[in-house]
């Protein structure tokens, strides 16, 4: 064979491989951002590589492979909605408290179905693999929870967190068949529902004006008119005075 036959044929297999190799990276690209969806746009962003991102989001599936992950039981996810009921109803009373009652009890119903829970990072990136859809909402309303801590969140971000985890905690209650991140009509996009069951801050605020007006009104000293009795007596001291007066 000629030697420039050998050259060329080389020169063909180079390229029949870059195109495989891209063709390869493409399809494994599309399929992330299939699977992800906006996890991907995040992952891609926060390491400002698109394979080192592709890379850790393979390696993210893979640790969520090895998790034993459940369902939960029928009578666990009837007693976990009663306890967010309760949650959501504490909120006008005490948001605080209410968002920090709704970390608690989705750490409780993660570690039931079989994520791990004392690693928050660890743990946003593992949910992310079977919800990718809402676990930025997670991870905000983290965010809030964290900033509570020290003081310095505002009503109105106490209720978008409690949101922002309901919408979480509705797919972690519901079948693996669901988990797709539109469960029960979930989606990441949190502003449309944020009206329904959570008290807005504005109400809050009336209902705290309300309670200190009711407040002032109980300490408030009666008072006493006393100038019809005054005129009453005067009347009586002078019989002269006319009848029409005196009334």
């Amino acid at each position: 064979m000629q030697p420039w036959l050998w050259v060329l044929l080389i020169v063909v297999l180079v390229v029949v491989v870059l195109l495989a190799v891209a063709a390869s990276r493409r399809r494994r690209t599309t399929e992330l951002r299939e699977r992800f969806g906006p996890e991907y746009d995040r992952t891609v962003e926060t390491t400002d590589d698109r394979r080192g991102a592709e890379q850790a989001l393979l390696d993210r599936s893979r640790r969520r492979d090895r998790l034993d992950i459940r369902p939960l039981p029928e009578a666990a996810r009837a007693r976990y909605a009663e306890q967010w009921r309760g949650i959501q109803e504490r909120f006008i009373d005490d948001p605080a408290g209410s968002v920090g009652a709704a970390h608690a009890l989705l750490d409780q119903v993660m570690g039931e179905r079989g994520y791990p829970t004392s690693d928050f990072e660890e743990q946003a990136d593992l949910v992310s693999v079977d919800h990718p859809r809402v676990v930025e909402n997670y991870r905000a309303a983290y965010a809030v929870y964290n900033r509570q801590q020290d003081g310095q969140a505002t009503t109105e971000d106490l209720r978008d967190a409690l949101v922002r985890y309901r919408s979480l905690f509705e797919e972690l209650l519901h079948r693996d068949g669901a988990a797709d991140g539109t469960a029960n009509g979930t989606t990441g996009n949190v502003q449309d529902r944020t009206s329904d069951t959570v008290p807005d801050a504005d109400r809050v605020e009336r209902v705290e004006r309300v309670d200190q007006v009711d407040q002032v009104d109980k300490e408030r000293p009666e008072v006493v008119d006393v100038r019809d009795d005054t005129a009453r007596h005067r009347a009586d001291a002078d019989p002269s005075m006319p009848q029409r007066e005196r009334s």
